[in-house]
């Protein structure tokens, strides 16, 4: 994925192409991420709104959903407008030091995500095999301090990635990169020196945020799902797997399209490098495209002061 070139000492400025093999038709592959983005903003600013002004949903189970689709909205716009510039407008060069902080953001925001998806899952799992204990557990109080911890944990975790880059890595093969954001893995496969810090800092980013949660999230929905079978009444079965259906769709489809594209970079060496700059695009765009469609039509106090909204302007229009 990367274009040869002289060594080069602390470059001050990085040169993104966008996408190899593909360069022909960036501008129209800028168009459907536009859309989803514009989507996801609208769509995820909307139920915030909803969270924030109705009373029903001024409880503590909705602030990890508000603080989900504010991360959303957060990790698109750290890398869209940026891409559609290099995709429309072909603005390519980008200062080391806005590389560096991209790829701070876009990583803090991923692994934010990835917490507050944890605290939603473990609300289920106590509302559903402890509910006695939910609502001290869950406090909003409670919930406001670990989103507070989650957001400062991660982000004093990826910093000294940027600590490192910056002071300790001095010299790069090139200074132009075939992608279209500054992602970790691809500025390290910059780097002449201390190749196997490129490998040991994606896998301690991979297991020590992502693992952690996916692990602790695994073994939260196997217990629920056990206490769910063993309800006695078929509704109220069905009624516990329905609440957190939604939640399960939402875990799937961050956690697999990140996996899947982390194993890609490492192992699919053999595969065609526009195939591994389209997978990471998927993983940043779909998940805030689909997640504000999930909540908006599973969640029903969600769905309801949604489709009012609808009717309401309709009436006003009339």
């Amino acid at each position: 994925m990367l274009i040869s070139n002289g060594s080069v000492f602390m470059p001050s400025v990085l040169t993104l192409i966008g996408i190899p093999g593909l360069e022909s038709v960036q501008c129209w592959i800028g168009i459907p991420l536009c859309v989803m983005y514009l989507v996801a903003v609208i769509g995820n600013s909307l139920i915030i709104m909803i969270i924030k002004h109705k009373n029903s949903l001024c409880k503590p189970i909705y602030i990890p959903l508000a603080m989900l689709r504010a991360t959303d909205i957060a990790l698109s716009t750290c890398i869209l407008p940026k891409m559609l510039g290099i995709f429309w407008l072909h603005l390519t060069e980008n200062p080391f030091e806005t590389c560096l902080r991209q790829m701070w953001l876009s990583h803090s925001f991923q692994g934010v995500e990835s917490g507050v998806l944890l605290v939603m899952a473990l609300d289920h799992y106590v509302a559903i095999c402890n509910p006695l204990r939910h609502a001290p557990v869950f406090s909003g109080q409670i919930l406001t301090h670990t989103g507070v911890g989650v957001t400062l944990s991660v982000a004093l975790l990826v910093a000294p990635w940027l600590v490192l880059i910056k002071c300790h890595l001095k010299f790069y093969q090139i200074t132009v990169i075939s992608h279209s954001y500054c992602e970790h893995m691809v500025i390290m496969k910059l780097v002449t020196e201390v190749i196997w810090i490129n490998k040991i800092h994606g896998l301690f980013f991979a297991f020590s945020i992502l693992g952690f949660d996916i692990i602790f999230i695994i073994l939260s929905f196997v217990q629920i799902f056990i206490t769910v079978f063993q309800l006695p009444q078929k509704e109220a079965r069905f009624k516990a797997f329905n609440t957190c259906l939604t939640h399960i769709c939402v875990f799937l489809q961050f956690y697999i399209l990140d996996v899947f594209s982390f194993f890609t970079h490492r192992f699919g060496s053999h595969i065609p490098p526009y195939i591994h700059i389209l997978l990471s695009k998927l993983y940043l765009f779909v998940p805030p495209f689909l997640n504000p469609i999930f909540y908006g039509v599973k969640t029903k106090q969600i769905c309801d002061h949604i489709v009012t909204i609808f009717v309401s302007s309709k009436h006003l229009d009339d």
